[in-house]
C-alpha cells in the first residue's frame, strides 16, 4: 500500500493506492498541530480501504507548516553570522523599493533582529582566504552569541559557495559551544554566489527549521503508534526527501503542499494523454497554477516567497488568494473584490455551519446551484443554503444587487482573479495559453474550471482521476529527489569540457551520495546569460555534463525564443551547474482503478444559473467510470470534487477515469 497525505488550508487528503484502486479521504486540518488532520485523513482512507496501518510501505507527505510560518513571520529566535562588515545585507537586500508607485510600500522586516547579527573576523576572496579565522576571534564570537541565547543560527560568510571552510570551521565550534541549537550554513543550504539571495535563504533555513523539526517528530511519533511507516517529505523542487533532512533544511520545503500538486497534476496529464497542460489547482483557501510541458512541470532556480527571496531550485507555482474560502467584500471604490482573505478551516464558509458569517465563493456557488444541499460536500461537510443566502444577501444589500447577481458576481470575480495568476505563467512569458489543455484539480476547480478556460480562450479541459485530492495523489507517485548546485563563473572562453565536466562529477555524486543511491538517474540545469546580464536563462539536459558548443547554442535558441534576439557577438557566461539525482516514483495503473469503480449515478435535476438565466441541470453523483458522456447543463459530484458543466460543453470520460471536456463548436 502507497499512502500520500496533502495538507490544506481547509482540509487535509489522503489517497492510498491498494490493490490495484485508489482509496481517498478527507479530513478538516487542524492549525494548530497539522498532524493531527493528517492522522485523522489516514484514519479515514484506512477504514474505507479495510486494512490497518502496518501494510503501508510508502508514506510520503506535503504540508504547509514552513509555508505558514514564512508568510505570517514566525521563527526560531535566528542569530546571524556574516563576515565584519556584511551583517545587514539582510537588510540592505537589493535597495530597490517594494512596489514602484507605492513609496511608503515597505518590504518585510528581516526575520533575524539587528541585536542578533555577528559579524566574523574573517574575510575569503574569490581565490582564497584574504583574512584566516584565528581561534582566538571564533572563540570570542561564539561567546557573544551563546550569550543571546538564540534557538538557531545562519552562518553565511562572504564567497562560502566557492570557498567553504571558515564556515565549516564556525559551524563546527557553534556545534560544541552550543549543542542542540539548530546551525544552517549557507555553502550547504544554497550555492548561489549572489550574498543577498545567498543570505536571506540561509536565514529562512535557520529560522524555520526548529520549527518544522518539532512538527515533524510530532507526526514521526504519531505515525509509529499508528504503525505507519517514517514520512518523505515533498519539497518545493517536487521531489520527496527523508523527513530528517526536511526538519534540518526547511527552507527545501516552503512550497511543499504546491509542489505536490503540481507533481500530481504532470503525472495526471500525461496519463490522459494531455502532456502539454495549464494546472489550476483551486483549493478552500488559494489558487495555483503552473505550466507542465512534455510532461514535467516547469521550474524555477529560485523566487519570492512572501517578498522574501528562496535561492533553491521549486516548481515554478503560481499562487493567488482565491479559493472556496476566499471572502467576497466590497473596497472603498465600491468594486466587488474576493480574497485573499480566507474563511480557512475554522470557522470555514456560512455554509459549513459553523459559526461563518462572511459571504465566500462556495456560498455563492451553492445558491447558484453548482452544488446541492443533498449532497454535501467531501469530508462529511454538510450545507446549509440558508446560512449562504444570509450571508451574500448582506453582501449583496451593500451593492445593491439582488442575492442571486450577488453570488454569480462573487463566481466571475474569483474566475478572473484565476484566470490572471494563469496569464501570469503564460501570456506574460510568451506562452500561448490556447495550445494547451486546462486541467482543473482541487476541491473546487473543476466547478470554475469552464470560465477560467473562457477567459483565455481555451477549449478543452482535463479533470483527472481523483481531482479533489490530487496534490495527495502527486505524493504518492513522485520521485525521490537531490539537488546539488555550485556557481562556477565562467565565461565563454574559459569554457572549455573539462571546466564544465569536473564540477558536473563532483555535483553528481554530492547528489547521489545525499539520495542515497549510486544508480540514480542524473539531470543537469546550466545557468547561462550573456556578459553584462544580471539574470540567467535555465537549460536542461539529462545525462552527463554538456558540450560547451551545445551549451552556446541551445541558449542562443533560448534567448531568441524568450527575448525576440539573439547576439552572436555577446560572450556567453556559465554561471551555475545544478545537477539532480532522481529515483522515479511508483507507476500506478489508473485506467484499471477507473474500471474498477461504482459508476455514477444520475439524481433529480437542480435548478442552476449559468450567464444570467436559469437552467434545469442534470446532476450526476459517484465516480467517472470509462466510456460515460454527458452534455450540459450539468453538475457530476464526484467523490472529491464538483464538476460543473454549462451548456455548450460537453464531457467524455478517458479511460483513466478523467474526465475530459470539450466546448461545442459554434454553429
Amino acid at each position: 500500500m502507497l499512502l500520500g497525505v496533502d495538507v490544506g488550508g481547509t482540509f487535509t487528503d489522503a489517497v492510498l493506492a491498494v490493490d490495484g484502486r485508489l482509496v481517498t479521504a478527507k479530513a478538516p486540518t487542524t492549525p494548530g498541530d497539522q498532524s493531527e488532520g493528517v492522522i485523522a485523513a489516514v484514519d479515514a482512507a484506512l477504514e474505507r480501504a479495510g486494512h490497518s496501518g502496518d501494510r503501508v510501505e510508502r508514506f510520503a507527505h506535503g504540508m504547509t507548516v514552513a509555508t505558514n510560518a514564512l508568510l505570517e513571520g514566525r521563527g526560531a529566535r535566528t542569530a546571524l553570522v556574516a563576515t565584519e562588515g556584511f551583517t545587514d545585507v539582510v537588510e540592505l537586500g537589493r535597495q530597490a523599493r517594494a512596489h514602484l508607485y507605492r513609496l511608503c510600500a515597505a518590504r518585510p522586516p528581516p526575520l533575524v533582529a539587528p541585536e542578533l547579527r555577528f559579524g566574523a573576523p574573517e574575510r575569503m576572496g574569490p581565490e582564497g582566504v584574504v583574512r584566516p579565522l584565528e581561534a582566538s576571534g571564533a572563540d570570542a564570537l561564539c561567546d557573544a552569541i551563546a550569550a543571546a541565547e538564540p534557538e538557531a543560527i545562519a552562518v553565511v560568510l562572504l564567497h562560502a559557495y566557492r570557498h567553504p571552510e571558515h564556515e565549516r570551521a564556525l559551524a563546527d565550534r557553534l556545534a560544541e559551544r552550543l549543542p542542540g541549537v539548530h546551525v544552517s550554513v549557507s555553502h550547504d543550504v544554497v550555492g548561489t554566489f549572489r550574498e543577498y539571495e545567498r543570505a536571506a535563504t540561509t536565514e529562512i533555513d535557520a529560522a524555520l527549521s526548529p520549527l518544522l523539526g518539532g512538527y515533524l517528530r510530532r507526526l514521526v511519533g504519531r505515525a509509529v503508534e499508528a504503525g505507519l511507516p517514517e514520512p518523505a517529505i515533498m519539497q518545493s523542487s517536487g521531489g520527496l526527501t527523508s523527513a530528517g533532512r526536511a526538519a534540518d533544511h526547511a527552507a527545501l520545503t516552503v512550497l511543499s503542499g504546491p509542489a505536490a500538486g503540481a507533481a500530481g497534476a504532470a503525472y495526471a496529464a500525461v496519463a490522459a494523454g494531455e502532456p502539454d497542460a495549464l494546472c489550476f489547482d483551486m483549493g478552500g483557501t488559494s489558487c495555483d497554477v503552473c505550466v507542465v510541458d512534455s510532461g514535467r512541470a516547469r521550474e524555477t532556480p529560485g523566487r519570492e516567497v512572501g517578498e522574501r527571496p528562496l535561492a533553491l531550485p521549486m516548481l515554478d507555482v503560481h499562487t493567488v488568494g482565491a479559493g472556496g474560502g476566499s471572502i467576497a467584500w466590497v473596497d472603498p471604490g465600491g468594486a466587488l473584490r474576493v480574497g485573499p482573505r480566507s474563511a480557512g478551516a475554522e470557522p470555514g464558509p456560512a455554509c459549513y455551519g459553523r459559526g461563518g458569517e462572511e459571504p465566500t465563493v462556495t456560498d455563492a456557488n451553492l445558491l447558484l446551484g453548482y452544488l446541492g444541499e443533498e449532497g454535501g460536500l467531501a469530508g462529511g461537510v454538510r450545507l446549509d443554503g440558508a446560512a449562504a443566502e444570509r450571508a451574500v444577501a448582506g453582501l449583496a444589500r451593500e451593492l445593491r444587487l439582488a442575492p442571486a447577481e450577488c453570488a454569480e458576481g462573487i463566481v466571475r470575480v474569483a474566475s478572473a482573479e484565476m484566470a490572471r495568476a494563469l496569464r501570469v505563467v503564460t501570456v506574460e512569458r510568451g506562452v500561448d495559453p490556447r495550445r494547451y489543455a486546462l486541467l482543473a484539480f482541487g476541491g473546487a476547480g473543476p466547478m470554475h474550471a469552464t470560465t477560467v478556460a473562457a477567459e483565455l480562450g481555451m477549449a478543452r479541459i482535463v479533470c483527472p482521476p481523483a481531482s479533489g485530492v490530487l496534490a495527495a495523489l502527486g505524493l504518492v507517485v513522485s520521485e525521490r529527489r537531490r539537488d546539488a548546485q555550485r556557481s562556477v563563473l565562467l565565461a565563454a572562453d574559459h569554457l572549455d569540457q573539462a571546466a564544465i565536466a569536473d564540477p558536473w562529477r563532483e555535483l553528481a555524486e554530492l547528489a547521489r551520495a545525499g539520495l542515497g543511491d549510486p544508480g540514480a538517474s542524473l539531470r543537469s540545469v546550466y545557468e547561462l546569460r550573456y556578459r553584462g546580464q544580471a539574470f540567467e536563462l535555465a537549460i536542461e539536459r539529462e545525462g552527463g555534463p554538456a558540450e560547451p558548443a551545445e551549451l552556446e547554442d541551445a541558449f542562443a535558441r533560448a534567448h531568441e525564443e524568450r527575448y525576440g534576439y539573439a547576439d552572436p557577438d555577446g560572450v556567453v557566461e556559465l554561471v551555475t551547474i545544478r545537477v539532480t539525482a532522481a529515483v522515479p516514483g511508483p507507476d500506478l495503473d489508473l485506467a484499471a482503478s477507473a474500471a474498477g469503480a461504482e459508476p455514477a449515478r444520475t439524481a433529480a435535476s437542480r435548478a442552476a444559473t449559468f450567464d444570467g438565466e436559469r437552467h434545469d441541470a442534470a446532476v450526476l453523483r459517484g465516480a467517472a467510470t470509462p466510456g460515460v458522456e454527458l452534455a450540459g447543463p450539468a453538475v457530476w459530484e464526484l467523490p472529491d470534487s464538483t464538476l460543473v458543466l454549462p451548456p455548450g460543453w460537453r464531457a467524455r470520460v478517458h479511460e483513466t477515469g478523467a474526465v475530459i471536456l470539450d466546448r461545442d463548436e459554434p454553429a
